[in-house]
């Protein structure tokens, strides 16, 4: 009935792409990414996970030739091995209402992973870092997605599950209103205490400019985050320019915050306009056309929400204010400037990261969105563990 294949053609690649507009095509809620937003992610030359791993994708087609489903699978090679046991991944599933084909592609990404020697797969999840195309969404449905972040159909998550799939960890998206006002007053105490410290200074991308910016995300990011806890590998130069040149387009520079202590960096605060207000009219083409549409929406119409990205404190100033201090000042600064942007939305709090969680409900923020990384073992004598258990 269903015929899975390689990508290997132009026309499998177009596939490939157009499957999720044909998938989604009655849903008011789900907004076209960008071509070469995917593209990009499969791409050796753009991507610099390929100079330690390797990807694969299929499109499944149906009796009549019609593309029906398709995934990718990757292995990397830098983060592969951070658990006791090797950890493959796949992702960009999107498939029709059909268990069997779903589970078609499932066994292709398993079939794959395992002759790499993998002895589980998490997904779905991007080959490359965590702030784009990661987890299922699993609530949320009646929102429109943040710019590269899933949106996918509900009945997904049973298929992830009754194939095996177990949540590894949840990642909320929190909203709140952008008054100070919304901050709770130890959030505020917390932040000035700090700051009345000159050893403490908060600076905007703007202030301190674009490569101390990147020397500051480098080294905050390799220290923030517990590798063998949370599976990231450290994140390199190479990598953060490549960042920061795919986003230059969209850079707010009274939107990016970093932390210092005696001039070393030690947090920052990560957000973007919300691209996707822009991306929802372009019907995934940045071509001429879309470019003037783009230009129109970004800079007519103006965005009203800041989408935060990253956000992470080095361990030894965890807990002493500098969350604070950095949401407090973008707060300040924001509504100083009587800037366009009304909301903040945090993209990605992991239910790993209960500090964070408690940082949101000092904001007076809501969870509106929940997606899952799920994970499968392929051997019954591994124990499964939550991400968030390996802590305890």
């Amino acid at each position: 009935m269903y015929t899975i294949t390689e990508i290997k053609t132009e026309k499998q690649e177009a596939d490939f792409l157009l499957l999720p507009v044909e998938l989604y095509k009655n849903n008011s809620y789900w907004i076209r990414p960008l071509d070469n937003d995917i593209r990009n992610v499969f791409d050796r030359r753009k991507n610099p996970c390929f100079k330690n791993g390797e990807c694969v994708r299929w499109v499944l087609y149906n009796e009549v030739g019609h593309c029906v489903g398709r995934v990718a699978a990757f292995v990397n090679g830098k983060t592969c091995h951070l658990d006791k046991y090797a950890v493959g991944q796949m992702g960009f599933f999107e498939c029709i209402d059909d268990k069997q084909a779903a589970f078609m592609l499932f066994d292709k990404c398993r079939e794959w992973l395992e002759a790499k020697g993998m002895e589980a797969i998490e997904g779905p999840v991007n080959f490359g870092e965590r702030i784009e195309w990661w987890g299922l969404l699993v609530d949320g449905f009646d929102r429109f997605p943040n710019y590269a972040m899933p949106y996918t159909h509900s009945y997904y998550v049973k298929f992830f599950e009754e194939y095996g799939f177990r949540d590894y960890f949840k990642q909320f998206t929190y909203r709140n209103r952008l008054v100070v006002e919304s901050l709770a007053p130890i959030v505020v105490w917390k932040a000035d205490r700090l700051l009345k410290n000159p050893d403490y200074a908060v600076h905007t991308y703007r202030e301190i400019g674009k490569q101390k910016a990147i020397d500051a995300l480098l080294e905050v990011y390799n220290k923030a985050w517990n590798l063998e806890v949370h599976g990231v590998d450290g994140i390199t130069r190479e990598q953060v320019e490549v960042i920061y040149k795919n986003l230059q387009p969209v850079i707010d520079k009274d939107l990016i915050y970093f932390a210092y202590y005696k001039g070393m960096p030690i947090g920052f605060f990560l957000m973007f306009p919300e691209m996707n207000q822009v991306i929802r009219h372009l019907n995934g083409k940045l071509n001429l056309t879309g470019i003037l549409k783009f230009l129109y929406y970004r800079r007519i119409k103006k965005v009203d929400v800041a989408l935060g990205q990253l956000f992470g404190v080095v361990p030894e100033f965890q807990g002493k204010g500098v969350e604070a201090a950095l949401i407090k000042q973008f707060c300040e600064t924001i509504v100083k400037k009587n800037s366009c942007y009304k909301y903040l939305e945090m993209n990605w709090v992991g239910d790993f990261n209960p500090q964070m969680m408690h940082l949101m409900d000092y904001l007076s923020a809501k969870a509106v969105k929940t997606h899952i990384t799920y994970r499968k073992l392929f051997r019954e004598d591994i124990p499964f563990v939550r991400s968030v258990d390996k802590e305890k």
